[in-house]
C-alpha cells in the first residue's frame, strides 16, 4: 500500500481532479432561466442525480492512482447523495462499497444503493449509531473511509462544476450556490476565485451552518429546521468551507423555507425541472436577494433526489411569485 494521496485544497487540486475524473462523468448543461442575464447549471443531471458523484469519483480515483485503496474497498455512513455517489464510484472503479444506514432508512434507499452493488449495513435507528458502526468497520476491515463532504478530494471534485460553468458561459460574473456542510461551495468558491467569479452562497435561515461560522469567526454547531434539511442540514460546515468564504467575492445569503418551496414549485411550473428542496435553495436566492445580483449569473442545480409528487399537491396552491 502506497502513501494517501495529496489532500489540500487549492485550484491546482480542483485542475487535477478535472483531469482525474473527465470521461468519468456527465459535463453540465446549462440552460438560460426566466430573468435576463440568469442561466441554470443543470447538474441534478449528474450520475446519482446530484453533484456528489463528482467529488465521490474523484476521492477513489486519487487513491487508485496513488495505490493507496485498501482490498476492503471503501466504506462510509450516508443514506443519502454522498451515500449513492460513493456507491455508484465504486463501482465504476471495481471497488467493493460498504454503506452504512440506520434501520430505518427507507427502502428505496436501500435498493438504489444495491443496485449499484454496495453491501449494505442497516444499524441502529439514528445516522450517529450508523457512524459509528461504520468508523468501527473501517479501523477492523482497513476500510478506506469516505464523508459525505469535508475531504479536500470530494471539494475537489465538486469544484470541477465551476470550470465547466465557465467554459460553457464566458464572461460568468457570479455563481450562486446551496451551501449544507460545504463540500460543494469550498470546491465552486475555490475555482471561481482564481477566475475573479463571485459567489453567493445561500441557505436555508435554520440551515445556517457557512453564515453562523462567518459571524463567530469559527466552525460552530448549529441546530438544523429546513424544508431543505435532508441535503443541506448539516450541524457545522467544513473547514475548508470556513476558509473560502472568507474572501471578499463570497456572500453570504439566508432564504426562509417558503421562498424554497415557492423556488421549487417555480421551477416544475415554469421550466418542467424538479429538483430537491436544497437545490431549490440556490434558486431562492433569485427572489430573496435585496438587489439584482447583476451580469451574467449561473445558479448550480446541485441535486434530484425527491419525490415529484408533492409537486403536484402543491400545484393545487396559487402560485404568488416565480423565479
Amino acid at each position: 500500500m502506497h502513501a494517501a494521496p495529496a489532500q489540500q485544497l487549492d485550484h491546482a487540486a480542483v485542475r487535477a481532479a478535472a483531469d482525474r475524473i473527465a470521461g468519468g462523468i456527465r459535463p453540465v448543461t446549462v440552460a438560460p432561466a426566466a430573468e435576463a442575464g440568469v442561466w441554470y447549471a443543470l447538474e441534478y443531471l449528474q450520475h446519482t442525480g446530484s453533484f456528489k458523484a463528482r467529488g465521490a469519483r474523484n476521492f477513489l480515483a486519487a487513491h487508485h492512482e496513488a495505490g493507496a485503496l485498501p482490498a476492503a474497498g471503501v466504506t462510509i455512513a450516508s443514506g443519502g447523495n454522498a451515500g449513492l455517489a460513493c456507491a455508484w464510484a465504486a463501482r465504476a472503479l471495481s471497488v467493493p462499497a460498504t454503506v452504512f444506514l440506520p434501520a430505518n432508512a427507507p427502502r428505496v434507499k436501500v435498493d438504489r444503493l444495491r443496485g449499484y452493488g454496495a453491501e449494505v449495513r442497516l444499524v441502529g435507528d439514528r445516522y450517529a449509531q450508523a457512524l459509528a458502526a461504520c468508523e468501527e468497520f473501517a479501523a477492523e476491515s482497513g476500510a478506506l473511509s469516505s464523508h459525505a463532504y469535508d475531504h479536500p478530494l470530494i471539494a475537489a471534485g465538486a469544484g470541477t462544476l465551476l470550470e465547466e460553468i465557465r467554459a460553457a458561459l464566458p464572461g460568468l460574473d457570479t455563481v450562486v450556490v446551496a451551501v449544507g456542510g460545504g463540500g460543494l461551495f469550498a470546491g465552486v468558491a475555490t475555482a471561481a476565485r482564481e477566475h475573479g467569479v463571485r459567489v453567493v452562497a445561500v441557505e436555508p435561515e435554520n440551515c445556517r451552518a457557512l453564515n453562523a461560522a462567518l459571524a463567530a469567526g469559527r466552525v460552530v454547531d448549529v441546530a438544523v429546521e429546513s424544508v431543505a434539511a435532508d441535503s443541506l442540514g448539516a450541524t457545522r460546515v467544513s473547514a475548508d468551507a470556513l476558509a473560502a468564504a472568507q474572501h471578499e467575492n463570497v456572500t453570504s445569503v439566508l432564504v426562509p423555507d417558503t421562498e424554497i418551496t415557492a423556488a421549487r414549485r417555480a421551477l416544475w411550473e415554469e421550466h418542467r425541472i424538479v429538483v430537491e428542496a436544497g437545490a431549490a435553495t440556490a434558486a431562492a436566492a433569485l427572489r430573496a436577494a435585496p438587489q439584482p445580483l447583476g451580469g451574467r449569473v449561473a445558479v448550480i442545480l446541485c441535486g434530484a433526489n425527491t419525490d415529484p409528487r408533492d409537486l403536484v399537491e402543491q400545484a393545487e396552491q396559487p402560485l404568488t411569485s416565480a423565479v
